[in-house]
């Protein structure tokens, strides 16, 4: 029906569903650009968001002009695209069933089609390219619609139309009028003849959805009530759709090698989990209410520490625990409009990167402060990870950012070492935990000691990226939110106005750092790291200023309330992969803590950076929401 593949969409313009094993991206014009099937990071069925020729989609829209409207149905993640034509108006539903909580088949892909105005002629294309595009694929038409076999992975697809095979692209023609509603069924691998009902699959799914959302009412002190509540709840949902029903691993994103630069080489699989991500997750998803999910995603990446030498953890792991993520390229596509190379697997779990094990004990001190109680297993391996920065904070690492280039002292990963000795004698002390508190400390004092001699610049008045260097990093920020000093130390103060002056840009974004990292380009402004400059401004005391920024950011999100990484300074153009996990989880995080400022009270115990940082007092006065 195409004599040409489409343009690729914005990647702002995207929409995501999921089961909680999977994700498809949705692009506006209702074609499915993006399904790994059976797990999130197993190869693609769809592919086309990296190669429009060659990756395969599944489309239902108009061939005509039209405009459409986007939505998610409240509080769920169901998705809505609305086509508005000029004979009438259709929707399409897309929704996968959660694993293990809908009694209908996860492996489905439902599309319902309803036309609501009018008459609407929609086309129907259909194009699985499995293993990426690689495998070949056999197609045979079935009485119910047509079957594609590609080697160890299939599709079904259940249609209400005939549907014609040609140059194995499956193609069909849908003619609606005002109140009809036909649906069509992808049944992948396992599922090509379960029984479902896919009307009850959708009252299930939106029941199941706005039932596990964080449905508090603002007014009846919610402590994200704000403008930004709807906003938080959908962050929430999207932290969800990452999170693997089966292990509690929260994916980095759903994505992979989505740029950083459109036509540049920073293009990275992200569908694995990052341990340095534990602390910050730990602290959203307690606060959300979702303290189930919190504490699987604890008892998951506890179990990985499991090994008897700490060196043996790594940075990210897959979504299962596999440690081998062999980092590769798939020459065949050409990239997101020809960003190139596209990558599978990261070759960043080879890394040493020194933060982790201050990010994790983060995340074991959070979740203690919520009422867990550590087991004896966990305490060792626990005690074996601060044992072991005794011995490896002087060393050079890769840094939180994973820098391609030689190893460096990272300030960061000198603070987080700090951190897992910091969080490890509070533990032992406040647990009564067998554990050598003497030695601990005395490693604990010289670690800041040599931070405060070798990693501030006087010159500057600023915590510097790593040592021997002027160049500026926005983990920076997050110094005092870990408790390293307190908010009203002047070496944080001027650093802060640093991050400002040489990385902050337009009063709302901020750039990771301007030192060199190893890899040719540019990249956009980081979302994670303007909420971090939120967070600093608002426990600083500056609440209007830290409010006004996060209000200006919020801006940029899609209509959606989805957020990639990073996002184009000049353009407002979402870059890198989408969603991301971090940029959500800075956005519950930034509301937390404006909330928290503003007078409203978490349920739970005091937030990480109002805890351990030692906010300054501010007068909220006609602050309040």
């Amino acid at each position: 029906m195409h004599n040409r593949p489409p343009d690729y969409s914005p990647i702002e313009e995207y929409g995501i569903v999921g089961n909680l094993e999977t994700c498809a991206l949705v692009a506006p014009n209702g074609s499915v650009d993006w399904f790994p099937f059976p797990h999130l990071e197993s190869p693609s069925i769809f592919a086309s968001i990296l190669d429009t020729d060659l990756g395969g989609r599944f489309r239902i829209g108009p061939e005509n002009s039209f405009e459409t409207d986007r939505q998610y149905i409240d509080e769920t993640n169901v998705l809505e695209t609305t086509f508005h034509t000029t004979d009438g108006t259709a929707t399409v539903t897309d929704f996968m069933p959660p694993a293990g909580q809908v009694s209908h088949p996860k492996k489905v892909l439902y599309r319902k089609v309803e036309c609501t105005a009018g008459a609407v002629e929609l086309g129907v294309e259909l194009d699985p390219q499995f293993d990426y595009g690689r495998a070949k694929t056999r197609i045979e038409s079935l009485e119910e619609g047509v079957l594609v076999d590609g080697n160890e992975e299939r599709t079904l697809l259940e249609s209400p139309i005939p549907l014609a095979i040609e140059d194995g692209r499956i193609t069909g023609e849908l003619s609606l009028e005002s109140g009809d509603t036909e649906w069509f069924l992808l049944r992948c691998t396992g599922a090509e003849h379960a029984s479902t009902d896919p009307d009850a699959a959708l009252d299930k799914t939106i029941e199941y959805w706005s039932d596990w959302a964080h449905n508090c009412h603002p007014a009846n002190g919610c402590v994200f009530a704000g403008p930004w509540h709807d906003q938080v709840v959908r962050s929430q949902l999207v932290l969800k759709l990452l999170t693997h029903a089966e292990t509690g691993a929260i994916a980095a994103a759903p994505t992979t090698s989505l740029p950083e630069e459109i036509g540049g080489v920073r293009n990275w699989d992200y569908r694995f989990n990052w341990l340095r991500d534990a602390g910050f997750t730990v602290q959203a998803l307690m606060n959300l209410g979702t303290a189930d999910e919190a504490n699987a995603y604890f008892d998951w990446f506890m179990d990985l520490c499991r090994a008897d030498e700490p060196a043996a953890i790594q940075p990210l792991y897959g979504l299962h625990g596999e440690a081998n993520l062999e980092e590769r390229e798939l020459d065949h596509f050409e990239g997101y409009r020809g960003s190139h190379p596209v990558r599978i697997g990261n070759g960043a779990a080879e890394q040493r990167q020194h933060d982790i094990y201050g990010e994790l004990l983060l995340a074991v001190d959070e979740i203690r402060q919520h009422g867990r109680d550590l087991t004896d297993t966990e305490w060792t391996r626990i005690r074996g990870i601060v044992d072991y920065v005794r011995e490896i904070w002087d060393q050079p690492d890769a840094g939180i950012w994973e820098v391609r280039g030689e190893d460096q002292h990272f300030v960061y990963s000198k603070v987080l070492c700090w951190v897992a000795l910091d969080r490890g004698i509070a533990i032992a002390t406040d647990g009564d935990h067998d554990a050598p508190i003497e030695a601990w400390q005395e490693v604990h004092k010289r670690i800041k000691d040599d931070v405060l001699e070798n990693g501030f610049d006087d010159d500057i008045g600023a915590f510097v990226q790593a040592y021997g260097t002027d160049a500026l990093d926005a983990t920076g920020l997050l110094l005092p939110i870990v408790g390293f000093l307190p908010f009203d130390d002047e070496r944080i103060q001027g650093t802060i106005t640093a991050v400002q002056n040489r990385l902050a840009e337009d009063e709302v974004f901020v750039q990771r750092y301007d030192g060199e990292d190893g890899l040719p380009g540019d990249e956009g402004a980081f979302v994670l790291c303007s909420c971090w400059l939120v967070d600093a401004l608002a426990l600083s005391g500056r609440v209007a200023a830290a409010r006004s920024r996060f209000e200006a950011l919020l801006e940029y999100l899609n209509p959606l309330g989805l957020v990639a990484e990073e996002i184009d300074t000049e353009t407002g153009a979402h870059l890198g992969n989408f969603p991301q996990a971090f940029s959500h989880i800075g956005i519950v995080n930034s509301a937390l803590y404006l909330g928290y400022v503003l007078g409203h009270k978490t349920p739970g115990p005091v937030p990480m950076g109002i805890r351990l940082g030692e906010p300054v007092e501010s007068d909220t006065t006609n602050q309040q929401s």
